[in-house]
Order: C-alpha cells, then sequence, then structure tokens
C-alpha cells in the first residue's frame, strides 16, 4: 500500500453516510465520495498489478511491471485532475530508483525499503508542518470534512506522524523477518488492514472530538 492513499480515504468516510443537506460542510464531502472511491481505485491499481505479476512468474517481473505501470498511472492522474500528486509522484519516484537497483544487482532488498522510506520521509514531512506554515497538514488535508480547535488538529497530526513511523517500521519487520511472498501479501493485504485500522480508530477520536467541541456551544445557547 502506498500511504497517500490515506488521503483519499477520507477519515471521515464512515460516517459521510449521515451527511445531511442542512449540513453543508458533511453534505460536500458526501458529494465528493464518489470521486474519492474511483481516486482510491486508481492509486491501488499498481498495487494490484504488483501482486498479480509476482504470482505469475517473480519479484523481477512484478518490479518491472510496477516500474512500467506507475509513471502511466501518474499521467492518468494528471489528465484527470490537472494536478500533480506529490506524494504519488515521489513514489513513483522511489519505485524507479529501487526497482532499477533491485532489477540490475537482482537483489530485492532494495525494493522492500520502499515502503518505508516513503512513509518515513510523509512522517519527517508532517511532523516539519508542526512547526512550519500556518497549518499542520492533517488540518490541510480535512479542514473541510472537521471543525476541530487549533490543539486538536496538532494532536491529530501527530497521530499520523505516529501511524506512518509504525507502519514504516513492521514493513521492514515482515520483509527480513518473513518470507518473500508473505511480505508480498503483506504489502497489498496487510498495509491495507492497517490503514482502514488506522481509519476507523481515528474516524472515532475525531467523532468523539467533535462532540466535546460541540457541548460548551450547547450550554452558551442554554
Amino acid at each position: 500500500m502506498n500511504v497517500y492513499q490515506l488521503g483519499h480515504a477520507r477519515i471521515v468516510g464512515t460516517w459521510q453516510g449521515d451527511a445531511r443537506p442542512e449540513n453543508p460542510v458533511l453534505f460536500r464531502s458526501f458529494e465528493r465520495r464518489t470521486t474519492s472511491d474511483m481516486q482510491l481505485f486508481i492509486d491501488y491499481l499498481p498495487i494490484l498489478f504488483f501482486f498479480g505479476a509476482y504470482f505469475f512468474k517473480d519479484i523481477y517481473f512484478a518490479t518491472a511491471v510496477l516500474m512500467a505501470v506507475m509513471p502511466v498511472i501518474m499521467i492518468v492522474q494528471w489528465l484527470m485532475t490537472r494536478k500533480l500528486n506529490k506524494i504519488y509522484a515521489a513514489s513513483t519516484a522511489l519505485v524507479l530508483v529501487l526497482g532499477s537497483a533491485t532489477l540490475l544487482l537482482r537483489n530485492p532488498q532494495f525494493l522492500y525499503w520502499k515502503p518505508t522510506v516513503l512513509t518515513w520521509a510523509i512522517a519527517i514531512a508532517f511532523l516539519g508542518s508542526q512547526f512550519i506554515g500556518p497549518k499542520p497538514f492533517a488540518q490541510r488535508m480535512l479542514e473541510n470534512a472537521a471543525e476541530l480547535r487549533a490543539d486538536q488538529w496538532q494532536r491529530l497530526n501527530l497521530i499520523w506522524v505516529v501511524f506512518f513511523v509504525v507502519i514504516g517500521g513492521v514493513n521492514l519487520y515482515v520483509a527480513f523477518n518473513f518470507s518473500e511472498p508473505t511480505w508480498v501479501k503483506f504489502k497489498l493485504f496487510g498495509m491495507l488492514g492497517l490503514t482502514f485500522a488506522f481509519v476507523i480508530v481515528q474516524t472515532i477520536w475525531l467523532t468523539q472530538a467533535m462532540k466535546k467541541n460541540e457541548a460548551p456551544d450547547l450550554d452558551t445557547e442554554s
């Protein structure tokens, strides 16, 4: 899994179905859900190609397929949105560099590092946004779907940092302590499962935080 897909998952996705027209923020989020789901599917295509190619032949064939597919998907994304997904572009660059090393040296360990390098780089970027710029990255991504205090956005941003660090470490643990087929399956199913578990837990946290923020307002009105 590529962690930039977390953005498309939309942390509020599990309660978008409760959106009502009288709540314009949530209603707009509901209207965008179909587009996000399609984007999420496109984002996962390279992993599906990699998974299929691996079990069709081997890790080297799968690496070559991944290196061919990811730039194509990046071009398709740009044609659809006229925007360059910077995290996807970084992921593509890592695949091309580490994939080339894997094929030239016939050593899959270079490819094993790709998810970890990407997730840890994102963790550093999110952590840096706590101190650089007007808003942390988590707020920039989700402020149209949730209303939180500044300290809550900071806390949420740190939660993302921890998640990225942990998932990068888990990837290395699986890669170097289990068989190659197990790592390939983990790359698709394991990371996907961890991501959605994270989304669910974070959705619960967001819901509780927003309810706490609403409580003082209700007390004031009464």
